[in-house]
């Protein structure tokens, strides 16, 4: 391994590139680059965004172990998870409305995490189908996110059309059932699917059109009109996702499917052990970015006793404050298979679209395999609670 290899020598060689390197540059950056709704709608969380703090500042409790002597072999951060090989363990989180940050939305997206070797896990609330994400990176990995909807119908076609274009995994929303108190979103006015933003997979649902009133599906590339708009925004809001759910609900699923079933949203130790004795192939720890529930508590201090919880009978995946390539390591110590991010890639997307999110990505990547090799390992899988150590912090900064 070089001292300084990989995406450093090529930033060094080219004197530098527009973007920035830290997560506040890069935040700041899609701050300037768009209007303030849509930002706040990306950035913002629940309530005083406390859980949006806790989840980031969580990581600062840990302190890596360091480690010299080193044999010299090469560090290799690749993985796979449920059959999915995966460059790093980092992919791309279900983050919806992706059109609010770039025109390209989840196409550049898909082309970045290919480009990358990294999966990325598709929102249903997206602003392009499922199928044209997959056409725009063919040679892509990609998981499905499902939110479950109230009519049986629309949820088998939603599973049926991801299983077809290639989906290798149905991700379980289980974390968003109803909407979060979104103070910045309030105080905008602007709730982006009463504009057609994020109901790409809807309106190219049959199912979901026959419910919609809305006729049949336009052509290739024509937008919808007006008044198709308004009845799937008012259709959207009253079916996307089921009332109620219960761990014995994964076995009607599974019955749909023959791709693994992971669920996303879990936080509570009894329940991760309902999940997986339920039959669940994954489970990903996550609190939905804090977007959900205000004064919760942050999801990589739930990560370890889901993990203990299942005792090794599923992976469990996490979500919620990813920022660093060192959050990414120490989420992996503390039991964590790979990891998702969120925000970042969003924010990639508004100042630089598929460059953006490729920059975001390699920047991780660097990150972490450099962080790998100094803390002594060659790999991902060999990575244990005994590489960290509990540090005292000050107190995070001041919640909104």
């Amino acid at each position: 391994m070089p001292y300084a290899g990989g995406y450093q020598s090529q930033v060094f060689a080219a004197g530098g590139i527009p973007f920035p390197f830290t997560v506040q540059g890069l935040e700041d950056a899609a701050r300037a680059a768009l209007p303030a709704p849509h930002f706040d709608y990306i950035a913002g969380g629940a309530g005083r965004e406390r859980t949006v703090t806790a989840n980031e500042h969580a990581f600062t409790r840990w302190g890596l172990n360091y480690r010299i002597l080193r044999d010299g072999r090469p560090t290799v951060p690749s993985c796979t998870v449920l059959g999915t090989p995966m460059a790093m363990p980092v992919m791309l989180a279900p983050a919806g409305v992706a059109d609010l940050a770039h025109p390209e939305a989840e196409r550049a997206a898909a082309r970045a995490a290919a480009a990358t070797g990294v999966v990325q896990v598709l929102s249903s609330a997206t602003s392009t189908s499922l199928e044209e994400v997959a056409e725009a990176a063919p040679d892509g990995r990609r998981w499905f996110q499902f939110a479950w909807p109230d009519d049986e119908k629309l949820a088998r076609s939603l599973i049926e059309r991801a299983e077809n274009a290639g989906y290798a995994a149905v991700v379980l929303q289980g974390d968003c059932h109803v909407a979060g108190w979104r103070t910045r979103e309030l105080g905008s006015g602007f709730f982006p699917f009463q504009h057609g933003h994020g109901i790409g997979n809807y309106l190219s649902d049959p199912r979901f059109r026959e419910l919609a009133g809305a006729g049949d599906r336009p052509a290739h590339g024509t937008a919808a009109g007006p008044a198709d708009v308004q009845a799937a925004a008012a259709t959207w809001n009253r079916l996307y996702t089921r009332p109620a759910l219960q761990p014995a609900d994964l076995a009607l699923l599974r019955s749909w499917t023959r791709l693994p079933v992971i669920v996303k949203g879990v936080c509570r130790p009894d329940e991760a052990a309902l999940l997986a004795d339920a039959g669940a192939d994954a489970l990903i720890v996550s609190n939905h970015g804090g977007r959900q529930l205000d004064s919760g508590v942050a999801a990589l201090d739930c990560l370890p006793h889901v993990v203990e919880a299942v005792g090794g009978r599923v992976p469990v995946l996490f979500d919620s404050g990813i920022r660093t390539g060192t959050d990414v390591l120490i989420a992996l110590a503390l039991g964590a298979s790979a990891v998702m991010i969120g925000r970042p890639w969003l924010y990639g997307l508004a100042i630089g679209g598929q460059d953006g999110v490729t920059h975001v990505l390699r920047c991780l990547e660097a990150e972490f395999t450099g962080a790998l090799a100094l803390t002594g390992h060659h790999s991902p899988g060999t990575l244990s609670p005994a590489d960290l150590t509990p540090v005292a912090t000050p107190s995070p900064r001041r919640a909104r």
